[in-house]
């Protein structure tokens, strides 16, 4: 018998509410863990505050997304080695076993050029840490496309040790999810859970709402020898009042736990 993949929270997905609002909701509603996204609530930083919230609501962190956001570019430091670093640290320290990470954009030219080096020597420094690259997708402005990543959105080809497959950046890249799986492979760490319509922007939809595959690629994830885990990464910053939010995140953790207990197509 397997283990159940566990199912996180990511804190982002509480927004505009703050960090410390993604535990009680992680708490209240039965999630496994929560991801704490880095970003400029001092709580989201703070690796007592982050402990303390996890103890009282029985509640660990189980993955760490770095502080990679535009808006996230000063967190901690403008150096992005010094951010993925201390983001490793925060994990070590609260034992959460992954990292999330971002491709380098195209202006951050001396952290691209040593980008895939830089992670080995962080996995080495942080032993048992799997750092994610997660896909992301082109930006498309008034009619026209452009890649703000370098080598590109796609980070399947370039290759590394670990990826995150970010399924709402799937849609918006219009790339099929289970694809994107397949070419991750065996290096396949974790998963974000999130819904699109391929409409080309990035919408975080809750799962089943959007034209992505996310029931499909949730059961094939027992088939692939997944070892990770399944945060929920969704937007819920239109919902009206916290009770529709809590009910959206109510069934975004439904729906992963339909899906992951449900019989593997790979295995069928």
């Amino acid at each position: 018998m397997t283990s159940r993949v566990p199912v996180l929270l990511s804190t982002s997905s509480v927004f505009p509410e703050r960090t410390a609002a993604a535990f009680q909701l992680a708490a209240a509603l039965g999630y496994d863990g929560v991801e704490v996204m880095v970003w400029t609530d001092a709580v989201s930083q703070d690796a007592g505050a982050l402990r303390g919230l996890a103890e009282h609501y029985g509640v660990p962190v189980l993955s760490v997304h770095a502080p990679c956001l535009l808006v996230t570019q000063r967190v901690w430091s403008p150096d992005p080695w010094e951010r993925l670093r201390r983001a490793a640290e925060l994990a070590e320290t609260l034992e959460a076993p992954t990292v999330v990470v971002h491709p380098p954009f195209t202006w951050q030219r001396d952290y691209a050029r040593n980008f895939a080096d830089g992670l080995a020597t962080i996995a080495d420094r942080f032993d048992g840490l799997r750092i994610g690259v997660e896909n992301m997708y082109p930006v498309r402005m008034a009619g026209r496309q452009f890649v703000p990543y370098v080598p590109g959105w796609d980070p399947t080809e370039a290759g590394y040790p670990s990826y995150t497959l970010d399924l709402s950046h799937c849609a918006a890249s219009h790339t099929d999810s289970l694809e994107m799986a397949d070419r991750m492979g065996a290096a396949l760490a974790h998963v974000h859970l999130g819904d699109g319509t391929g409409e080309g922007r990035d919408e975080h939809l809750v799962p089943g709402r959007g034209t992505q595959p996310c029931a499909e690629l949730l059961r094939s994830l027992a088939g692939r020898g997944f070892t990770g885990s399944v945060a929920v990464e969704v937007t819920t910053r239109g919902a009206k009042s916290r009770a529709v939010r809590e009910a959206d995140l109510r069934e975004a953790l439904e729906f992963a736990r339909a899906h992951l207990t449900a019989p593997s197509p790979i295995d069928a």
